[in-house]
């Protein structure tokens, strides 16, 4: 009973391995796979350098809104 439980978790965990390998692209004939990765670069998804003084803005003004109660209350389940 035991050797067709593993044998079946081991039929299992390699099926899922297989499938997950395939899901990366295959290279094309022109590119090499080292042209197909993309990295993530910062400068590439807008966002904008902020000073600690517009941090602290941003969240004194959140307080008086009541954006952080309101957060908080989500969190705490009340």
């Amino acid at each position: 009973m035991k050797t067709s439980m593993i044998a079946l978790a081991f039929a299992a965990f390699a099926t899922a391995g297989f499938a997950h390998a395939s899901e990366v692209p295959a290279a094309s004939a022109g590119q090499s796979a080292a042209a197909q990765i993309q990295q993530w670069n910062p400068s590439q998804t807008g966002a904008m350098q902020k000073t600690r003084a517009e941090v602290r803005h941003e969240l004194v003004q959140a307080q008086q809104d009541g954006q952080l109660a309101q957060i908080s209350s989500l969190y705490r389940g009340s």
